[in-house]
């Protein structure tokens, strides 16, 4: 029998999702997480089976808390609220990582990896129904591509704000 584990899983997935939304999956080092988590290295591969592991449970807790959260904020906004919505997340400090971590998920690894390539269309869904809310008059012809085109401009400025401030990658 295993020793009992010495640490939040939960909160090691979230801070987790912090340092991949920071540094992307391929600038952060397997002794960069465990440095970061402060996490045994066999702890982590126990938990998690490996550095990829720890990365899926990342992404899907940022869609399942942040990308989720963010949805529902848009999904329930007043008419007057709407632009603030939409521009709102770029920087703010619990939706703009979850944008970074979708938006570098998505140049990064979902090209090459079919089970972030899945969590990241779940993403792109959940941003897309409230989108097609925040838009008004329910679903129609073409609103969700619209809705796709508005989350894609989302991370667009998303990853426009991250190149001209320096400190957003550094966690």
């Amino acid at each position: 029998m295993g020793r009992p584990r010495n640490f939040d899983e939960a909160e090691v997935v979230r801070r987790a999702a912090d340092l991949f939304a920071a540094r992307a999956y391929d600038g952060i080092s397997v002794d960069d997480l465990v440095n970061g988590l402060g996490v045994h290295r066999n702890s982590l591969y126990r938990t998690f089976g490996s550095k990829r592991g720890l990365y899926l449970a990342a992404l899907g807790w940022s869609l399942e808390h942040r990308i989720a959260a963010l949805a529902a904020r848009m999904a329930e906004a007043e008419a007057e609220d709407r632009y603030e919505l939409l521009s709102g997340p770029l920087r703010d400090e619990v939706h703009g990582p979850a944008l970074d971590l979708l938006l570098l998920a998505l140049v990064e690894r979902a090209p090459r990896d079919r089970d972030v390539a899945r969590i990241v269309a779940e993403s792109f869904a959940v941003l897309d129904e409230a989108i097609v809310r925040v838009l008004g008059d329910g679903p129609g012809p073409g609103q969700g591509q619209v809705a796709t085109g508005v989350a894609a401009a989302l991370l667009g400025l998303r990853a426009l704000d991250r190149a001209v401030d320096p400190g957003v990658d550094a966690p």
